[in-house]
């Protein structure tokens, strides 16, 4: 027996011994994660932190994919966006699941207990106690506080999400790969995007299949096609590739072109509710050339929500270009992507041809600088790692040209102009568009917008940001226009008032590269100087601009008003005038010469009564009219207006196709039809 048991011990320990091998080893073993795991555990980095905000950033996603879709084909775009709400019953049918009574109720994390229904039900009758008690003093009732809802943890609500468009639409086959596929898509390079990481619509199916379980539907088709694409599909987190439901040709009679995505969410529609409008109302500010129509179906028909966003133009501005890097932005593993990529042969070449702002001659010089060892026709391929050091350090020494703006795709003066017009309705508007600048070697354009008054506005500072033509709604106070607008701006001296009036600031600033800070990229922060300098050179022109209006307009209430206390005394004037007149005229002896001629005929024209008080009241005001003519003109020709009068001219639209060229201008677009 003591054999036995000795030799069962030792068969533990040996085993024991294994399982700590096993172990460490497995906590040894290398481990990869797809980039589509990788977003899943770290969602919050795509903004999507919690439901409600995934739901805002579903709607943002979708709705920026729709716009380049339709811009990338010089189409107006015309999107529509319906936001269904789905009950918890109607999504348990969806997915075949069978409702079940609850059996213990302590389980759930709604649960209330006696001594806490107790509490609640005494807190309740106080407040209505307190109620009756101000409606019998005649006191103004206060809205009751909220009833917490009794909705646990568990217990989500649900949003089909619908984005329709009339843009490029997708080829068949690359369907699939364009939504399943994290880290892939068309919009990779050098240029201004709308996007912020390149995920587009992927990280909404992420969350759709973390949340719902559902696939995403894609119904999408190219211009001229006679069929349309229809695909139903989720994604493989952990391999990063499409798992394809249904992909099919269907019939497309219409030879409609576009997409059309649907996808189901778990959200939070009533603390985002106002995110979204806010969104869909600066989209519609920053794109006036788009027509958007926004929809919100409710499980209660009274809180449905039905907006029309019109089109004011159809001026769109050119679609951003890509373009090539600027020697002084480059980094050392971005000279050897570039090298690996390069079809040049030879190091000039490459240096010429890859990057911006090099020339043939300034190449030579530039390899002349690099030592011994290069030389202009030395294999670009067979550079060393020691010789890309090299010249990625002269880069960051040698000096270069700013790259010029031309790749960059502002909304235009106009376009922002127009824009805050048809949103706000202001009393008046300035905007401004800076000439392109550069910061770390990226081109940037600032344009700015300032108004005052309007509907929906607040007193006060309004700040409208957007960067790369997409509105900015969160972490407002850290970025470069708000601080610019509260601390760096004397807008007393521009005859605003800072605290009463109401101020819209709209900055949009475009670039190929935008310094976003912060994990979500939702706003510009005040480090780097070039861009702080330019949004405040933006914003104070746009003030100078409306301190002169300002100014016209005070000088024109200041006229008026001189105008009506003038008015106003001239029937006193008139009387007070007319007795002394009618006095004189009684004493007058046409004998003795005691007046001037004139002052004769004004005296026997009184008394036989061709001049009366009514009479000569109508002669003050016509002088009153007159003077004041003459001022206006006099301030007009100082100002530099024309004196002609001004007459309203209108135009009829042309109808059918037509061709044309438009000519900008910063306030107005002229189209010359050919």
């Amino acid at each position: 027996m003591d054999s036995s048991r000795g030799s069962s011990d030792e068969l533990k320990r040996t085993n024991k011994g294994r399982s700590k091998t096993n172990c460490m080893a497995k906590e040894n073993l290398l481990k990869q994660k797809s980039p589509a795991e990788f977003f899943a555990e770290n969602k919050n980095i795509a903004g999507f932190d919690n439901p409600g905000k995934s739901l805002y950033t579903t709607v943002r996603e979708l709705v920026e994919n729709a716009l380049d879709s339709a811009e990338s084909i010089s189409q107006l775009p015309d999107i529509e966006l319906i936001i269904e709400e789905i009950t918890k019953n109607k999504f348990n049918t969806m997915i075949g699941l069978v409702d079940r009574q609850r059996v213990d109720e302590e389980l759930y994390d709604d649960f209330e207990t006696t001594k806490a229904r107790e509490k609640r039900l005494a807190k309740e009758a106080r407040m209505q106690e307190i109620q009756a008690k101000n409606v019998a003093l005649g006191k103004k009732l206060k809205e009751p506080p909220a009833i917490k809802s009794g909705k646990g943890r568990g217990e989500a609500s649900f949003f089909k999400v619908t984005c329709k468009d009339n843009g490029r639409g997708m080829p068949h086959d690359e369907i699939p790969n364009m939504f399943g596929r994290v880290l892939s898509g068309t919009k990779y390079g050098l240029k201004q995007t709308r996007g912020k990481f390149g995920l587009g619509a992927k990280m909404a199916l992420i969350w759709s299949k973390m949340s719902t379980g559902l696939p995403i539907e894609i119904l999408s088709a190219t211009r001229g096609q006679n069929y349309a694409s229809f695909c139903r599909l989720d994604i493989d987190i952990h391999q990063n590739i499409p798992h394809v439901h249904l992909h099919e040709k269907r019939e497309n009679k219409d030879k409609w072109h576009g997409a059309e995505i649907q996808i189901i969410i778990e959200g939070n529609w009533t603390t985002y509710r106002s995110k979204i409008l806010h969104y869909m109302r600066q989209m519609a500010v920053i794109t006036p050339y788009s027509q958007f129509f926004f929809k919100f179906i409710a499980g209660i028909s009274e809180k449905n929500l039905t907006i029309r966003f019109a089109r004011r133009t159809d001026v769109m501005p050119p679609a951003p270009l890509e373009t090539k890097h600027h020697p002084s932005a480059v980094d050392i593993l971005l000279i050897k992507r570039l090298i690996a990529e390069t079809s040049k042969q030879t190091l000039q070449q490459f240096l010429q041809h890859e990057f911006v702002n090099i020339s043939k001659s300034y190449a030579e010089r530039l390899v002349g600088e690099m030592g011994p060892d290069f030389g202009p026709k030395m294999a670009v391929k067979n550079l060393t790692s020691h010789q890309i050091v090299r010249i990625h350090q002269l880069f960051r020494q040698a000096k270069f040209d700013d790259p010029s703006g031309d790749c960059l795709s502002p909304a235009g003066e106009y376009n922002l102009r127009l824009g805050i017009i048809k949103e706000l309705q202001p009393d008046m508007v300035a905007t401004c568009s800076s000439s392109p600048q550069v910061f770390e070697g990226h081109p940037f354009i600032v344009e700015a917008g300032i108004s005052l008054g309007g509907k929906d506005v607040k007193q006060g500072l309004n700040i409208f940001r957007f960067a790369n033509r997409i509105p900015l709604l969160f972490e407002q106070g850290a970025d470069v226009v708000t601080r610019t607008a509260m601390k760096k701006i004397n807008w007393s001296s521009y005859k605003i008032n800072q605290m009463q009036d109401k101020i819209g600031v709209f900055v949009s600033i475009v670039s190929t590269k935008v310094p976003f800070k912060g994990t979500g990229k939702e706003y510009i922060g005040d480090d780097i100087t070039e861009i702080s300098s330019a949004v405040k050179s933006a914003i104070k022109q746009c003030c100078l601009q409306l301190r002169s209006k300002i100014v016209k307009k005070l000088q024109a209430r200041e006229r008026q008003e001189r105008k009506r206390n003038l008015t106003r005394y001239i029937p006193d004037a008139s009387r007070a005038i007319m007795d002394v007149l009618e006095e004189m005229a009684q004493n007058y002896e046409p004998k003795r010469q005691r007046y001037d001629k004139e002052d004769d005929e004004l005296l026997n024209k009184i008394a036989s009564k061709e001049i009366t008080e009514t009479t000569f009241g109508e002669s003050l005001s016509q002088y009153v009219e007159q003077v004041d003519y003459e001022m206006a003109l006099e301030y007009a020709t100082q100002s530099g207006a024309s004196e002609e009068p001004r007459e309203p001219i209108y135009l009829s639209s042309l109808e059918g196709s037509y061709s044309y060229v438009d000519l900008h201008s910063p306030v107005f677009v002229f189209r010359l039809i050919t």
